[in-house]
Protein backbone atom coordinates (compact mmCIF):
# COMPACT_ATOMS: atom_id res chain seq x y z
CA UNK A 1 0.00 0.00 0.00
CA UNK A 2 1.24 3.48 -0.86
CA UNK A 3 1.27 5.86 2.12
CA UNK A 4 2.21 9.49 1.51
CA UNK A 5 1.97 12.89 3.13
CA UNK A 6 1.21 14.50 -0.23
CA UNK A 7 -2.43 15.02 -1.32
CA UNK A 8 -1.86 13.38 -4.73
CA UNK A 9 0.35 10.78 -6.38
CA UNK A 10 2.43 11.85 -9.38
CA UNK A 11 2.39 8.50 -11.16
CA UNK A 12 -1.11 7.32 -10.21
CA UNK A 13 -4.59 8.75 -10.74
CA UNK A 14 -6.95 8.70 -7.76
CA UNK A 15 -10.28 7.28 -8.91
CA UNK A 16 -12.21 7.25 -5.64
CA UNK A 17 -11.92 8.83 -2.20
CA UNK A 18 -12.99 6.37 0.50
CA UNK A 19 -12.75 8.65 3.51
CA UNK A 20 -10.65 9.39 6.54
CA UNK A 21 -8.71 6.57 8.19
CA UNK A 22 -6.86 6.79 11.48
CA UNK A 23 -4.57 4.79 13.71
CA UNK A 24 -3.90 5.52 17.36
CA UNK A 25 -1.34 4.18 19.78
CA UNK A 26 -0.67 4.99 23.42
CA UNK A 27 2.55 3.69 24.93
CA UNK A 28 3.87 4.20 28.43
CA UNK A 29 7.58 4.65 29.11
CA UNK A 30 8.65 2.72 32.20
CA UNK A 31 10.57 4.11 35.17
CA UNK A 32 13.97 2.63 34.21
CA UNK A 33 13.82 4.16 30.74
CA UNK A 34 12.75 7.50 32.25
CA UNK A 35 15.63 7.41 34.73
CA UNK A 36 18.32 6.68 32.15
CA UNK A 37 16.82 9.13 29.66
CA UNK A 38 17.02 11.82 32.33
CA UNK A 39 20.71 11.09 32.89
CA UNK A 40 21.46 11.26 29.17
CA UNK A 41 19.53 14.51 28.85
CA UNK A 42 21.59 16.07 31.66
CA UNK A 43 24.88 15.23 29.94
CA UNK A 44 23.62 16.28 26.52
CA UNK A 45 23.35 12.83 24.91
CA UNK A 46 20.47 11.51 22.90
CA UNK A 47 17.81 9.45 24.64
CA UNK A 48 17.81 6.21 22.64
CA UNK A 49 15.22 4.66 24.96
CA UNK A 50 12.71 7.43 24.17
CA UNK A 51 13.60 7.33 20.48
CA UNK A 52 12.89 3.59 20.42
CA UNK A 53 9.51 4.01 22.16
CA UNK A 54 8.60 6.87 19.83
CA UNK A 55 9.49 4.83 16.72
CA UNK A 56 7.49 1.84 18.03
CA UNK A 57 4.42 4.01 18.65
CA UNK A 58 4.66 5.66 15.20
CA UNK A 59 4.99 2.30 13.44
CA UNK A 60 2.03 0.90 15.36
CA UNK A 61 -0.23 3.89 14.54
CA UNK A 62 0.70 3.73 10.83
CA UNK A 63 0.07 -0.03 10.72
CA UNK A 64 -3.36 0.37 12.31
CA UNK A 65 -4.25 3.15 9.84
CA UNK A 66 -3.18 0.97 6.89
CA UNK A 67 -5.25 -1.96 8.17
CA UNK A 68 -8.34 0.26 8.32
CA UNK A 69 -7.69 1.49 4.78
CA UNK A 70 -7.28 -2.10 3.53
CA UNK A 71 -10.64 -2.97 5.13
CA UNK A 72 -12.18 -0.27 2.92
CA UNK A 73 -10.50 -1.69 -0.19
CA UNK A 74 -8.06 1.21 -0.53
CA UNK A 75 -4.93 1.09 -2.67
CA UNK A 76 -3.27 4.08 -0.99
CA UNK A 77 -3.51 6.65 1.78
CA UNK A 78 -2.80 10.27 0.89
CA UNK A 79 -2.42 13.41 3.01
CA UNK A 80 -1.03 11.47 5.98
CA UNK A 81 -0.43 13.46 9.16
CA UNK A 82 1.29 12.23 12.34
CA UNK A 83 0.62 13.85 15.72
CA UNK A 84 2.46 13.23 18.97
CA UNK A 85 1.11 14.08 22.43
CA UNK A 86 1.92 13.20 26.01
CA UNK A 87 -1.07 12.10 28.07
CA UNK A 88 -1.83 10.70 31.48
CA UNK A 89 -0.60 11.73 34.90
CA UNK A 90 2.57 13.81 34.60
CA UNK A 91 2.64 13.15 30.85
CA UNK A 92 3.82 9.61 31.49
CA UNK A 93 2.35 8.15 28.32
CA UNK A 94 2.94 8.92 24.67
CA UNK A 95 0.04 9.04 22.20
CA UNK A 96 0.71 8.92 18.47
CA UNK A 97 -2.09 9.37 15.95
CA UNK A 98 -1.84 8.86 12.21
CA UNK A 99 -4.58 10.08 9.88
CA UNK A 100 -5.03 10.29 6.14
CA UNK A 101 -7.47 9.78 3.29
CA UNK A 102 -7.97 6.27 1.92
CA UNK A 103 -8.18 6.20 -1.88
CA UNK A 104 -8.56 3.83 -4.81
CA UNK A 105 -6.24 4.21 -7.77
Amino acid sequence: MIVTTTPTLETQKITQYLGLVTGETIIGANFIKDFFAGIRDVVGGRSSSYESVLREAKDSALKEMQERAEDLGAHAIVGVDLDYETVGPNGGMLMVTASGTAVKL
